[in-house]
């Protein structure tokens, strides 16, 4: 150690606790116990630990901008929501920086770095399906950077969050479907290792079971892009599994399965009825326009961002929110029947 600088990484490994207690220690923050604070400086002064003077003087200017990392722009929920945060941030003379992961850990991981590294007040992030790894997140609050998700969150991780009731949306999307007359309802769910699937994979069950109706796990099926629902329906259709509904975990995958299902001739919503989720806009624009629950992005954004600011002014004194939003049902013409 002797032949580099000293970091509060170095600190925090040697008495074995984070980076984050260290670096609370060396501020006398009132959460952290007097023995530790006095063992933190003890082995400071030992190590002859010194702030980083650049990273000082960075942190207590303000650069005003803020980054959000999204898993892809070209998704219209994402893009709503970046719409809601630069409406916010402009309120408040804030400058947003936008990121793409493309559904990559790998590449959310280099973002963080590089932010992590950069003149930023803070991240807002949703993180990509391939996202289980928590540490390039941690890594940032460890250096003081505030990290708010949206959408999709790590559960678990003492994080500012905001998310929609998925549970509860599909749910209803669930429901309006036995309410329709489907008997076996096909759920094209997503990755198993995301909580916003198991959300949505919980509220369809729970509207199966609360309708009476038998639950086939079978007819929960892995399966969240448009080009995965032709194949999967395919599939379907040639095994004769028997099903007359089919709610999906987002809009384009539903539309996936309306349009191999209408190229077989099969009439929708009559012999099959189909719901999504994300009232995107192309629901409205396909024949027969899709029914969908409808994702409150925009105020998803804007309510990010005053999260962010509120952690901004308090730090580490104020305690973490959740905050859920509510969401609703877009009826149209695939799913109804009457």
């Amino acid at each position: 150690m002797k032949n580099r600088i000293i970091t509060i990484k170095d600190i925090a490994k040697a008495l074995g606790i984070s980076a984050s207690t260290v670096s609370r220690a060396l501020k006398d923050h009132p959460d952290i116990a007097p023995e530790t604070k006095k063992q933190v400086n003890e082995l400071a002064k030992k190590l002859n630990y010194r702030p980083n003077p650049i990273a000082l003087s960075l942190r207590n200017q303000r650069s005003n901008i803020v980054a959000v990392i999204v898993p892809e722009i070209v998704h219209h929920f994402f893009s709503s929501v970046i719409s809601g945060i630069e409406t916010a941030a402009e309120r408040h003379n804030l400058q947003v920086l936008i990121s793409q992961s493309f559904e990559s850990y790998e590449r959310e991981k280099l973002h963080c770095e590089i932010f992590k590294n950069s003149f930023i007040e803070g991240i807002i992030m949703s993180v990509s399906k391939e996202t289980q790894n928590q540490e390039h997140i941690q890594a940032l609050i460890d250096t003081g950077i505030p990290v708010i998700f949206f959408d999709r969150i790590i559960d678990g991780m003492n994080i500012d969050q905001i998310v929609i009731n998925d549970n509860e949306g599909a749910f209803m999307a669930t429901q309006h479907l036995v309410d329709q007359g489907c008997r076996k309802i096909v759920h094209l769910a997503g990755p198993s290792t995301r909580q916003i699937s198991i959300n949505r994979t919980n509220g369809y069950k729970r509207a199966i079971q609360e309708a009476g109706l038998t639950l086939d796990e079978k007819l929960i099926i892995e399966c969240d892009t448009y080009e995965k629902a032709q194949s999967t329906i395919d599939k379907l259709l040639k095994s004769s599994t028997s099903f007359d509904g089919i709610f999906a975990v987002n809009d384009l995958t539903a539309i996936g399965a309306m349009n191999r299902l209408l190229a077989e001739k099969i009439s929708i919503p009559e012999q099959i009825a189909i719901v999504g989720f994300g009232n995107d806009p192309v629901a409205e624009m396909v024949n027969p326009s899709l029914t969908s629950i409808n994702q409150p992005g925009r105020e998803m954004g804007e309510k990010a961002m005053e999260m962010f600011l509120n952690r901004i002014e308090n730090g580490d004194n104020a305690p973490f929110q959740k905050i859920t939003l509510d969401t609703n049902l877009i009826v149209r013409q695939s799913s109804m029947r009457h």
